[in-house]
């Protein structure tokens, strides 16, 4: 029910025919009629004819007649296209009996791993995570909601040297004190008095280098007080997701950990396949069309001169897991932009390996950082990254107090779960509503508004249809007839066929911001119908055409916002 898509399908058979070849019509909305195409005149210097001439005979093909009232040619060769009202009627009207939305399932599901969030064991989770975490999350729901099977892999850093140092300031402390100061969830105090010790004792930097070889060697004590560590962490890590209301849940965690007993075969089959090359004393694969500065060719190294693993180990034997245990095809990595050359030679050493090959495919998906309102990284008063807690509970406590100061009539529960569900959807819709490829600077005071791009503006949009049927005492007829008398319902129509070609869109390039602004549109074009077009006052059939077009959009708000992890309370 893409409107888009169907003008698309009638002009594409006419283009081919005129042109001798499969041209995209690239049909767009218009100011000047209700969706235009301009193919006509990026084919006039390869036909060698004028572009009007190519867009009147396009018309001549073009099967149109029961879908526009209107189709024109404008100016140099465009092409106007002004839909019928009884076809965007039937549209709508099918489109309100569906209950995806006329979003299809996916044609042919894959099994998708989404890697976000990622934290550090004995590390308190900072604004640096937020990024991954919403963007992985989003790319989550909206890749299960259309029938693909998500694996959520929350790659946790529990691993490698620095657990030495933090064992053995557990093992001083004595379990149960190192038990009590981890469950107050303050671990970045615990892993600032290890380090300090660390820094400033070189018979505690000793015992560290210790514990590292015995944890590495599987010692059980140490394994032990390992697993205290990380259980702890984990526990502050849940309780973090559940205040960010995403949908990562213990199930999910598959730290450094998991995959130790995979590194050694991984760099055994990159041997027996002739890809690795010695450096410095490193085992390094050096995939091809990648080199420094200096031209030489860039290394991936696999194994460390002093016989360790590092992160490409890791990461090549997390991608030889899930495509071949896991069966996924598509693998997303949803990691900060910096990390894009990182990403870039461990897709094409395990390319080479054999381990990623079509129809598998790899995805970087990068983001910027959040800056302060001057312009530089988020930091706190004192300089140190921002706490991800802190943050949320921020959002939280502002958005609870303009609640009250808006309504005054919501009682204390209410009040709080309507200052969540807008603090958090504020936090997260800042994120997605940017170009994650961009940094955004956290503003508190635009996030927040009621007005312009923000989510409590789409909320409160949600909440008004909900109380429009509040006062109408009945729910929405799915089988009225819909009438489209005013421009302003017209173009609320149109809005809400729009949708299904915008999932399908953010599906492919997860690129959230663009649903995001899809919804702000729908979210716009409502409130112009609303002001414009008398809901409750208007009478019989009509009042039943605006009620369906009033539940229609407060189920495609719902939804979107859902796919961007955002609630819609029902009053504001």
């Amino acid at each position: 029910m893409d409107l888009e898509k169907l003008l698309t399908d009638r002009l594409a058979p006419a283009f081919e025919k005129v042109a001798g070849l499969p041209v995209d019509p690239v049909v767009r909305r218009s100011q000047r009629a209700d969706f235009q195409s301009d193919a006509a005149l990026a084919l006039a210097r390869r036909l060698g004819r004028p572009p009007r001439s190519i867009a009147a005979e396009v018309l001549d093909r073009a099967e149109l007649g029961d879908l526009c009232a209107v189709a024109e040619v404008s100016g140099p060769g465009f092409l106007n296209l002004t839909v019928a009202d009884r076809a965007l009627g039937g549209l709508v009207a099918a489109l309100a009996t569906d209950p995806r939305l006329g979003v299809p399932v996916a044609a042919e599901p894959e099994t998708v791993v989404v890697d976000y969030s990622g934290p550090n064991v004995a590390k308190e989770m900072h604004v640096g995570h937020l990024r991954s975490t919403v963007i992985g999350d989003a790319a989550a729901r909206l890749l299960e909601w259309l029938g693909h099977r998500v694996v959520r892999a929350n790659h946790l850093g529990d691993w490698g040297t620095p657990f030495g140092m933090l064992i053995e300031h557990l093992a001083d402390l004595g379990e149960a004190e190192a038990a009590q100061e981890l469950s107050m969830g303050d671990l970045d105090a615990f892993y600032k008095a290890a380090r300090a010790k660390f820094d400033a004792d070189e018979a505690f930097r000793e015992r560290s280098r210790q514990r590292v070889v015995a944890l590495q060697g599987g010692d059980e004590a140490t394994l032990r007080l390992w697993r205290l560590l990380v259980e702890q962490s984990e526990r502050y890590f849940l309780a973090v997701y559940e205040l960010l209301d995403v949908t990562l849940t213990a199930r999910d965690f598959q730290g450094e950990s998991s995959y130790n007993d995979l590194l050694a075969p991984v760099v055994a089959d990159l041997d027996r396949a002739g890809l690795l090359r010695e450096s410095d004393g490193a085992a390094c694969v050096f995939p091809p069309g990648f080199a420094g500065r200096d031209g030489e060719p860039l290394p991936l190294i696999v194994r460390k001169s002093d016989g360790g693993y590092g992160y490409p180990a890791t990461d090549l034997a997390a991608i030889r897991h899930r495509t071949g245990s896991v069966g996924a095809t598509r693998l997303l990595y949803v990691v900060g932009l910096p990390q894009r050359r990182h990403f870039e030679l461990v897709y094409a050493a395990a390319a080479q390996a054999g381990w990623l090959v079509p129809p598998a495919r790899a995805e970087h998906v990068g983001f910027g950082s959040i800056l302060g309102s001057d312009g530089r990284m988020l930091r706190s008063r004192s300089g140190e990254s921002v706490k991800l807690v802190a943050l949320l509970e921020e959002a939280v406590a502002r958005a609870t107090w303009l609640a009250r100061e808006r309504n005054p009539d919501l009682g204390e529960a209410e009040a709080a779960e309507v200052g969540r569900a807008v603090g958090i959807g504020a936090i997260k819709y800042a994120d997605l509503s940017s170009d994650r490829h961009k940094d955004y600077v956290l503003d508190w005071e635009r996030m927040l508004a009621l007005d312009g791009n923000t989510a409590p503006y789409l909320q409160y949009a949600y909440s008004r249809i909900r109380s429009i049927f509040r006062r109408a005492g009945t729910a929405a007829r799915p089988d009225a007839a819909i009438s489209l008398v005013e421009p302003a319902e017209r173009a609320l129509a149109i809005e809400l066929l729009g949708f299904s070609g915008v999932v399908a869109e953010v599906a492919r390039s997860l690129d959230f911001h663009q649903l995001a602004a899809y919804l702000y549109r729908l979210a716009a074009a409502f409130s112009a119908f609303y002001e414009r077009c008398p809901v409750l006052r208007a009478g019989g059939e009509l009042r039943e055409s605006r009620l369906l077009l009033c539940d229609l959009t407060a189920r495609v708000l719902r939804q979107g916002l859902y796919l961007l992890g955002i609630r819609t309370p029902e009053r504001l």
